[in-house]
């Protein structure tokens, strides 16, 4: 008999993942397959799908259970599936007395059960105030991933994620100083401070904490903290404090993800998006001013509809201008009930065509910041298998076993195109 959690998609599923297999555990509920999905492309929901069935056949007398954003905003989708038992919200999943409930429950996996029945999915857009999934260190892990908010108020004309997680909400400065405190007391020795929209932190509690306010007071509470990060931010939405923390704060990681999408102002403002192309290259030049040791990652989607070959070469000359380093690209896909799906939609073969040559330029660019950092000293924390990661996020693998959880110098002598390597 055993508890597996199968997760899609982002650091919140994956930190929402570890709570919820703690109080599904703590609950009782010992034989049951959880799936954890994503909706952010057409292609993650397929996959949650696909796993579901997979699940059911490997062991046909296991629940499996599906939550997540895709069971969000399609719960009877999900409930239509013979291979489902149970759909729970992605509200509904850090309820301890609903996993409690599932343990005790007689009708879960009884073949009797309707589609309605096995739905469990409130109005996520009614929820106000944060429920913070509440983890441990993950085993064999030495960064800790601390959730400060969940949803998003606005509304990008490719995204369904608001629909899946709701309206912003945050967790007060002093519940997330608890639980840093926690994690490190478990031996973090990074602690990553996660969100669906990182820099909306705070606009609805009371005193509107910025996110620089947040990560100043921990980094002024838990002095014996040696890392703090921070995930995917928006950059037009930096405050000052942030700013001024970047500058000063050498505990505050020297690397920013940002959510770009796209190179060309028309697309941007067909996306919804709040920043124009200047905007982008302008902060990451004053940032780097401020931080010359920063390195910037990005989210770029390629075949975005109406985008012309001109207008994808703003996106893809945007990796250089940007000085980007680490690039995630996404093929763009058309999700039911956003705006975007309802434009004039590029072929799939170009999209997966300009979606490859945004690959090879965001490759060659991380090649180019590996080859930078040969011979360069640098502090790694490591990690299992035998790899780190510095400062700037870079990866290290080593050539002998390294033990987790240290903070060792390093000087690399070579790369594989993904990683700098290190005796």
């Amino acid at each position: 008999m055993t508890l597996d959690v199968v997760t899609f998609g982002c650091r919140l599923n994956i930190v929402e993942s570890e709570a919820l297999r703690l109080q599904a555990e703590a609950a009782g509920l010992k034989d049951a397959a959880i799936v954890n999905s994503c909706a952010v492309t057409a292609e993650a929901t397929r996959q949650a799908r696909q796993a579901v069935r997979r699940l059911k056949r490997e062991q046909p007398d296991r629940p499996v259970i599906v939550t997540g954003c895709a069971a969000q905003i399609e719960p009877a989708r999900f409930a239509d599936m013979p291979e489902v038992d149970r759909v729970l919200g992605n509200d509904e999943k850090l309820w301890p007395e609903n996993w409690a409930a599932l343990a005790r429950s007689n009708s879960l996996g009884h073949p009797d059960t309707t589609a309605t029945d096995k739905l469990d999915v409130g109005d996520i857009m009614a929820r106000t105030a944060m429920r913070a999934p509440v983890t441990g260190r993950f085993a064999g892990h030495t960064r800790g991933f601390v959730q400060v908010q969940n949803g998003c108020d606005h509304r990008c004309t490719f995204c369904v994620i608001p629909f899946g997680r709701g309206n912003s909400r945050s967790l007060a400065i002093a519940d997330v100083v608890a639980q840093c405190r926690t994690l490190l007391e478990a031996g973090a020795r990074e602690i990553v401070l996660t969100g669906v929209d990182l820099t909306s932190y705070g606009r609805d509690l009371a005193d509107e904490p910025s996110l620089g306010v947040l990560a100043g007071a921990i980094l002024r509470t838990l002095p014996e903290l040696p890392r703090l990060r921070l995930s995917s931010i928006d950059a037009v939405e930096v405050d000052d404090t942030l700013r001024d923390l970047l500058a000063t704060e050498t505990r505050l990681m020297p690397h920013l993800h940002l959510s770009l999408q796209a190179g060309d102002d028309l697309i941007l403002k067909r996306m919804k998006r709040r920043h124009s192309r200047d905007d982008a290259i302008r902060f990451c030049a004053e940032i780097r001013a401020l931080r010359p040791d920063i390195v910037f990652g990005a989210d770029l989607i390629a075949g975005f509809p109406t985008e012309d070959e001109t207008m994808f070469a703003r996106s893809l000359d945007l990796v250089e201008a940007c000085g980007l380093s680490f690039v995630h690209v996404f093929p763009y896909s058309a999700r039911p009930g956003t705006p975007a799906a309802r434009m004039p939609q590029i072929s799939g073969e170009i999209v997966s065509e300009r979606a490859a040559r945004l690959r090879a330029a965001a490759a060659a660019a991380h090649a180019r910041h590996l080859a930078e950092r040969i011979g360069r000293p640098l502090s790694v924390l490591t990690e299992r298998g035998n790899t780190g990661r510095a400062e700037d996020f870079t990866l290290v693998r080593f050539a002998r076993d390294v033990a987790p959880g240290e903070i060792v110098p390093v000087t690399g002598h070579a790369a594989d195109g993904k990683a700098l390597l290190a005796a």
